[in-house]
């Protein structure tokens, strides 16, 4: 069963502060069902732990290359990470 689980950091640069993205993202990872977290970074950028099943992963992965009307999405980079310590999609403060 743990074959099917991914487990993403993923560093989203562009417009993508002050535009809503972090509550599109939570209620489209809610939606899905997966867990993880979602916080701004003082560069900018958006960064998000997402882990759950290959295909909400994916899905969550192709949506937050486009994020909600407003954001300008220019880059996604995407690396292995660990699963995160809490159930559930949450935000995180800012760094």
């Amino acid at each position: 069963m743990s074959d099917d689980l991914t487990h993403l950091r993923l560093r989203i640069e562009g417009f993508v502060q002050a535009v809503g993205y972090r509550n599109y993202v939570i209620g489209e990872a809610t939606r899905l069902g997966v867990d993880g977290w979602i916080r701004n970074r003082a560069d900018g950028t958006v960064e998000i732990l997402v882990s759950g099943p290959n295909a909400a992963v994916e899905t969550l992965v192709g949506l937050c290359m486009k994020g909600p009307p407003g954001a300008n999405v220019r880059d996604v980079e995407m690396h292995k990470a660990e699963a995160p310590a809490d159930k559930g999609f949450r935000r995180r403060p800012s760094l």
